[in-house]
C-alpha cells in the first residue's frame, strides 16, 4: 500500500511538471536568491530601451550631430569624438549624459505600466584601445539611471551595446561599417569588458534592481563566425555563474537566427537563468517595406509562434511601431528612406507625412495601434518585451513617449482595441 501510494503521489507529481509549457518549466525551480523578478512564472516583461543615453544614435540624438557642416558630418560616436577631440567630446558628452534623462522619466515609465528598461552602453566606458578617440565617464550616469530605476520600482537590463572593432558594422555599435570584431584582439577584449561590468553589475548591491546583464547586443552572425560568437556566450556565462557566484539573468541575442534554432543551446538545467534576446523590425528591407498591415501584423504573430517553441525564455528585447523607414537617418546620417525611394529602394509612398504626428491620417493611426497591439499579444507568447526606444529628439515610430502621448500604446497595456489578431 505505502508503494502504491508513494506511486501516486510520483505520478501527480509529475503530471504537474509536464503540464507546464516547456518554457515555464525549465527554470522555475531554480533559487531565486538574487533574480527578483518572475520569469518563467507568468510575470511578462514590459518595457522601454534608454536608447540615445550612453551610446549615442544619429537619429535619435540629431542635435547632437547636426553641429557639423553636411559634407563632414560624422556618422557615429567613434567619429563624433574624433572629430570633436577629447576635451569637447567629454565636454559635450557630459551634458548630454546629464540632462538627456531625469527622475522623471522613470516616473513616467512605471506610470505607463512598464517594469523594466534596457540600457545600452559601449565598451569604451570600461576600456578603450589606444587609438579610440572614445572617452570614458558614462559610469556615474549609468548608476543614477540605475539608482532611479530602483527608487521606482523598475528591474534593469545592463546590455554592452557596442563591441571592439564593432559587433555587427552598425552606427549605434559606435563604429558603423567596419566587421572586425573577431580580428585580432578586439574578442580578447571584449571578454575583459563584460567581466569588468559583471564583477560591478552582478555584485550584490545591485540584484535588487539589475536583473539581467547582455553579453553583446546584436553580433552580426551571417557574416562572423557563430561557433566563437557561442564560445564568448560560453565563456562570460561560466564567469558570471563560476566566478562570481551569482545568479542574475544572463541574456545573449540571437544573431540575426530564428529563436527556435538555438534551442539545444545553454538550455536548462546545465544553465540557468538564460534569457534569448530577439529583435522584430520589419522596415530594413524593401520586401518589408512593401508589405500590407495585414502582413505586417501576420508576420508579427508568427514570431510570436516561434517564441512559443523556443525553449530558452525569449524576449523581444527591441521593437518598434514603424511602418517605414521615413525616420531621419535612421538608415545613417545623411541617408534616405527606402520607402520613398531616396535610398537603395523604389518609391513606395511619401515621406513627407511621417514626421509630425498631426499630418497623420486616421489610416495611418489605426494601422500603427493595430500593429503595436498585435505585437504586445505576440511578444507575450514568450516572456515579454522591450520597446526601442522611450525617447527621441523627433520621431515618431520610434518613440514610446510621443506614442503614448497619441494614444497609440494601449492604456492600460492589457487593453484592446483590435482583439486577438494573433488568435492564439
Amino acid at each position: 500500500m505505502t508503494n502504491l501510494l508513494a506511486v501516486l503521489v510520483l505520478s501527480c507529481l509529475l503530471s504537474l511538471v509536464l503540464a507546464v509549457p516547456v518554457t515555464d518549466r525549465n527554470q522555475t525551480a531554480v533559487d531565486k536568491r538574487w533574480f527578483n523578478f518572475g520569469y518563467g512564472l507568468g510575470e511578462k516583461v514590459r518595457g522601454v530601451n534608454l536608447g540615445g543615453f550612453l551610446v549615442l544614435e544619429p537619429f535619435i540624438n540629431l542635435s547632437l550631430f547636426r553641429q557639423f557642416p553636411p559634407e563632414d558630418t560624422p556618422v557615429d560616436e567613434y567619429h563624433f569624438c574624433a572629430k570633436l577631440g577629447p576635451d569637447e567630446c567629454s565636454r559635450q558628452l557630459q551634458q548630454h549624459w546629464s540632462t538627456w534623462l531625469s527622475r522623471d522619466d522613470f516616473v513616467q515609465i512605471k506610470a505607463a505600466g512598464l517594469n523594466h528598461v534596457r540600457i545600452p552602453i559601449g565598451y569604451w566606458a570600461f576600456e578603450r584601445k589606444p587609438d579610440d578617440p572614445y572617452v570614458g565617464g558614462q559610469l556615474p550616469y549609468l548608476e543614477q539611471a540605475l539608482q532611479w530605476a530602483r527608487e521606482v520600482g523598475l528591474k534593469a537590463w545592463i546590455d554592452l551595446h557596442g563591441a571592439p572593432g564593432s559587433q555587427n558594422g552598425f552606427d549605434n555599435s559606435g563604429l558603423r561599417d567596419h566587421y572586425e570584431w573577431q580580428s585580432g584582439d578586439n574578442l580578447e577584449m571584449t571578454k575583459r569588458v563584460i567581466k569588468t561590468l559583471m564583477d560591478t553589475y552582478a555584485a550584490p548591491q545591485w540584484n535588487d534592481v539589475i536583473v539581467a546583464i547582455q553579453a553583446v547586443n546584436e553580433p552580426l552572425g551571417p557574416i562572423y563566425n557563430l561557433d566563437l560568437i557561442k564560445e564568448y556566450y560560453l565563456e562570460s556565462y561560466s564567469y558570471l555563474r563560476n566566478d562570481l557566484q551569482s545568479d542574475i539573468g544572463f541574456s545573449i541575442h540571437d544573431a540575426f537566427f530564428d529563436p527556435p534554432s538555438w534551442n539545444g543551446f545553454m538550455d536548462y538545467p546545465d544553465y540557468t537563468h538564460v534569457i534569448l534576446d530577439h529583435h522584430a523590425y520589419q522596415v530594413f528591407s524593401p520586401g518589408e517595406l512593401s508589405r500590407s498591415i495585414d502582413e505586417h501584423i501576420a508576420t508579427a504573430c508568427d514570431i510570436g509562434n516561434q517564441v512559443k517553441d523556443t525553449i530558452l525564455w525569449t524576449v523581444i528585447g527591441e521593437w518598434s511601431a514603424a511602418l517605414t523607414d521615413c525616420t531621419e537617418w535612421l538608415n545613417g546620417v545623411y541617408r534616405g528612406a527606402r520607402y520613398d525611394g531616396s535610398y537603395q529602394s523604389p518609391f513606395m509612398g511619401s515621406c513627407e507625412t511621417r514626421w509630425d504626428i498631426t499630418t497623420w491620417s486616421e489610416q495611418d493611426k489605426v494601422d500603427t495601434r493595430r500593429y503595436i497591439e498585435a505585437q504586445l499579444d505576440a511578444y507575450e507568447q514568450g516572456q515579454g518585451w522591450i520597446f526601442w526606444c522611450w525617447k527621441t529628439e523627433n520621431s515618431i515610430e520610434w518613440d514610446f513617449q510621443r506614442l503614448l502621448a497619441a494614444e497609440l500604446i494601449p492604456q492600460p497595456l492589457d487593453s484592446r482595441v483590435f482583439i486577438n489578431q494573433c488568435n492564439y
